[in-house]
């Protein structure tokens, strides 16, 4: 009888045992690494979230600014002066945009709004007209850390505005 013939396999796919060790601590170090940048993410998304909602919150309160009644003939004054940096706007003792914390159903969010008058001192910004007043909405909220704790800071967004007297 005779040896059947053998067959000699060049280039055969797989692995060896010895490639399969070496790529798996490569593997499982940068799956390691992916995992890291969740959490890092995630705070990311949610900064992002806060600053947006504060962002809106400003927005909608300068709206309803804009639209208060401010006119010489007849004389209605609807938007008021603060009398300082810390005092709201008030028109004759009667407070027209009170400070909010939290603000409506947002949690977590305070808002408040300061009327300058743009014809006292120095004016505003460079301008000077009894005609003009510079309105300013500050929306401060506790910002998350990368730990999901709150950070120590709180943040704020701040939009200002020229209003004219109609």
């Amino acid at each position: 009888m005779r040896a059947a013939p053998r067959r000699v396999v060049v280039g055969s796919p797989g692995m060896t045992l010895a490639e399969v060790l070496v790529a798996l601590p490569i593997i499982t170090i940068g799956l390691l690494a992916l995992l890291a940048a969740i959490p890092l993410s995630t705070f990311a998304t949610q900064e992002g979230k806060q600053t947006s909602t504060a962002t809106f919150l400003a927005g909608q309160r300068l709206e309803q600014v804009r639209n208060a009644q401010w006119s010489a003939i007849p004389a209605v004054d609807q938007l008021g002066i603060s009398a300082s940096p810390s005092a709201p706007p008030q028109v004759g003792g009667t407070v027209t945009f009170a400070d909010e914390n939290p603000v409506g159903s947002y949690a977590g969010y305070r808002r408040q709004v300061r009327v300058t008058d743009c014809g006292v001192g120095g004016g505003c910004g460079g301008v000077t007209s009894s005609g003009m007043r510079l309105v300013t909405v500050t929306v401060t909220y506790a910002p998350l850390s990368a730990t999901g704790k709150d950070a120590a800071a709180p943040r704020s967004v701040m939009v200002t505005m020229l209003v004219a007297q109609r």
